[in-house]
């Protein structure tokens, strides 16, 4: 399989429960709920995403012809002989990452972190499955480690989310004009509801990628 990867790049996590944790991100090319043009944004099943997933012309990024050649490109990031933390990312990594993938990470010890909109299902193996919902789309994967919820949505409301397994419960508030506000919503928000944590993007406030 062919692996199209619009970056790779080595940074600190800037938001959710990893956040300050050093780690490889490799941001998959493409997406199942949006193509990624900015005509077409208002229109797609999302429409708030801040991240340019097209083609393969980022830092790090290319069509990896196998699973070897982008593991070999992934690892090559990681500073030290400790365990390399890799975040999968996109777009939507599950529209590309399979058991292949999955199995060379390993084999260089990797702890593997994905990053989803829970509209495809993830395989198993995967040791940290974050699944961030999108109103308007049925969400698949109902278990994982964490669920981080852009917020505020319309017409969907994170106590919803609570009776599917997952481990921990985030609330991100939405970027763009009304920043400010909607961090605000969030923050009340989740002091009325202890089971959930505010999750900032830090590495917007910080300057880092």
């Amino acid at each position: 399989m062919t692996y199209n990867v619009k970056e790779i790049f080595y940074s600190i996590q800037g938001e959710g429960f990893h956040t300050g944790r050093p780690s490889i991100f490799c941001r998959f090319s493409g997406c199942n709920l949006w193509n990624g043009l900015e005509r077409d944004k208002e229109s797609a099943k999302c429409s708030f995403c801040d991240t340019d997933f097209i083609g393969t012309n980022g830092q790090g990024g290319s069509k990896f012809v196998n699973e070897e050649e982008l593991v070999s490109e992934i690892i090559s990031y990681w500073p030290n002989a400790s365990e390399p933390f890799v975040i999968l990312t996109g777009g939507e990594p599950m529209l590309q990452v399979d058991k292949k993938l999955i199995k060379e990470l390993k084999k260089y010890k990797c702890e593997i972190a994905i990053e989803t909109n829970g509209t495809l299902k993830v395989p198993e193996n995967i040791d940290w499955i974050c699944v961030s919902p999108k109103a308007g789309n049925k969400l698949v994967q109902i278990r994982g480690d964490e669920l981080k919820l852009v917020y505020p949505q319309k017409n969907l409301a994170p106590e919803d989310f609570e009776k599917y397994s997952f481990k921990n419960f985030s609330l991100q508030p939405m970027d763009g004009e009304l920043k400010v506000h909607n961090t605000n919503l969030a923050l009340e928000y989740c002091k009325n509801n202890p089971n959930w944590r505010i999750s900032l993007q830090t590495h917007k406030i910080i300057g880092v990628r």
